[in-house]
């Protein structure tokens, strides 16, 4: 039976969901990595307030990263048709993504 946009009404997602569990999963990966890296620049260069500000500041995106590619997914694995993601949900992993890349620039600049 086809919808009225000419599709079928009863989608089979095939592995759509896994490709979208696994791009989240390596993106929370490289944003482990830039917060290692972050920490690592941080604490070579000698310690300062700044540099600890800015490596708490990459620790809380991470942690902020980390909380939303999570509950996105454990909802990409709960259904077999999973809900559009929230767009609030996605604004916060942009933001923490941007605020990682900034803080880490900072970072580095500053050593």
């Amino acid at each position: 039976m086809t919808g009225p946009a000419g599709g079928r009404e009863g989608r089979d997602p095939g592995l759509q969901p896994e490709r979208t569990r696994l791009a989240w999963r390596r993106t929370t990966l490289a944003s482990t990595v830039a917060s290692v890296l972050a920490v690592r620049t941080a604490l070579h260069g000698g310690v300062s307030a700044s540099t600890v500000v800015l490596c708490a500041l990459c620790c809380v995106c991470w942690l902020g990263f980390l909380l939303v590619a999570h509950g996105r997914i454990r909802a990409l694995s709960a259904t077999g048709t999973p809900a559009a993601p929230a767009p609030r949900h996605l604004t916060a992993a942009v933001l923490c993504t941007t605020a990682l890349a900034v803080c880490g620039a900072a970072l580095v600049l500053q050593g």
